[in-house]
């Protein structure tokens, strides 16, 4: 079992599994928020959120490249605003939101980058959910991160996560968080790959 808060890339992990792998996916909601993705429920309070079968990955894979080529001359315009690698922005919104400009956390994160209500009224997004405004806001955002952190792709990530001062609690070290230690992983594959 994993669990997993604000991503969704761990879900996204199943979905574009190898087909010799496909299993059902369920989600359950705890009383403190946390969100936990299973394919085998302990309890009742799991819900089948993902019932695997090829059809649907197909359809699941196909939708999310199509969204990515959507959303690049955005992410593109963003990156080269902050100056940033466009890369690791997509690498960024491929975990956050599998491309879904529509995607909401049970946290209360919204849209492509998965912005809480304060780190968009800081970077100027008034509509969370508008692409635009989304990715502009995230990419600023994750700047300010890299900067912060000076260019350390590792704490930046993390940073994205779980917040900075959770960063900066550890002495500036990925925070002992199950999840954000999944993220970042996750993220700098993304990336890697991206350059490859």
């Amino acid at each position: 079992m994993f669990n997993c808060r604000k991503s969704c890339f761990c879900v996204l992990g199943l979905i574009v599994a190898s087909s010799s792998s496909w299993a059902d996916v369920y989600k359950y909601t705890a009383p403190d928020g946390k969100v936990y993705y299973t394919d085998r429920p302990e309890h009742k309070k799991y819900k089948l959120i993902i019932r695997s079968k090829p059809k649907g990955y197909q359809a699941s894979f196909k939708y999310l490249k199509m969204n990515k080529k959507k959303y690049t001359p955005l992410i593109e315009e963003a990156a080269t605003k902050h100056g940033i690698d466009p890369k690791l922005v997509h690498a960024v919104i491929y975990a956050e939101s599998a491309y879904n400009s529509t995607a909401v956390s049970s946290a209360g994160a919204v849209g492509l980058m998965q912005l809480m209500p304060g780190t968009a009224q800081q970077y100027g997004a008034l509509n969370r959910k508008d692409p635009k405004q989304n990715i502009f806001a995230g990419t600023q955002y994750l700047k300010y991160l890299l900067d912060l952190f000076n260019d350390d792709l590792r704490l930046s990530i993390a940073a994205y996560n779980a917040g900075e001062n959770a960063v900066k609690k550890y002495n500036n070290k990925i925070p002992p968080y199950p999840e954000t230690q999944k993220y970042v992983k996750e993220v700098l594959r993304l990336y890697q790959k991206s350059k490859g």
